[in-house]
């Protein structure tokens, strides 16, 4: 027992130096992604979605719609844009539930734009850039602050400048999703796209 783990110690050492690496790593990355906060001098702001249960919001979904809720408030000249599909789980598209979440709270449906295709967050940027005017080149991100430094790498790629607004979402939200968002963030930075 005691010659096996000899063997393996380096092996096992090195795996948890990687990992303790790449987590300190993606923290940094993540810490960089909740500046600049927004001020309301974009013209639209892109609200990304999240999983949609049945017709009801994700908790996730619903801490990003409170931030754009108050964002919205404090700046009524931003347009919102409304951005996410339809997953085989969901009966509503998650842009057709934020609309309602929005409209149901006194946001104008004038100030809403839907982008009801996107499965990921790559395409929810891609597909909202389309819904913008040519000269728009700067839009405010809200998400999640644990997605926002994934989202703000795709937008530059996508040749967008931004700002964000962060959520309001409690810690046991956040730490739900933290390794799912680290492996994604290295991931976006290993594809380039």
């Amino acid at each position: 027992m005691k010659a096996m783990f000899k063997l393996f110690r380096f092996p096992i050492l090195l795996v948890i130096g990687i990992g303790l690496f790449l987590w300190i790593l993606t923290s940094r990355w993540m810490a960089n992604g909740k500046r600049p906060l927004a001020d309301g001098k974009y013209e639209y702001a892109l609200v990304l979605g999240a999983k949609v249960n049945g017709k009801e919001l994700s908790n996730a979904l619903r801490y990003r719609l409170e931030a754009a809720l108050e964002y919205a408030n404090r700046y009524p000249a931003v347009k919102l844009i409304l951005s996410g599909g339809q997953g085989p789980d969901e009966e509503v598209s998650e842009a057709e539930a934020m609309k309602t979440f929005l409209v149901e709270r006194g946001i104008s449906e004038d100030r809403l734009i839907l982008e009801s295709a996107s499965t990921s967050t790559y395409e929810n940027i891609l597909f909202s850039k389309k819904l913008l005017p040519r000269a728009v080149k700067a839009v405010t991100l809200i998400t999640n602050d644990y997605h926002l430094k994934r989202a703000k790498v795709i937008a530059k790629r996508l040749g967008l400048k931004t700002d964000v607004v962060l959520d309001h979402a409690p810690k046991s939200i956040k730490n739900k999703s933290q390794f799912r968002e680290r492996a994604a963030l290295l991931k976006t930075h290993m594809e380039r796209r």
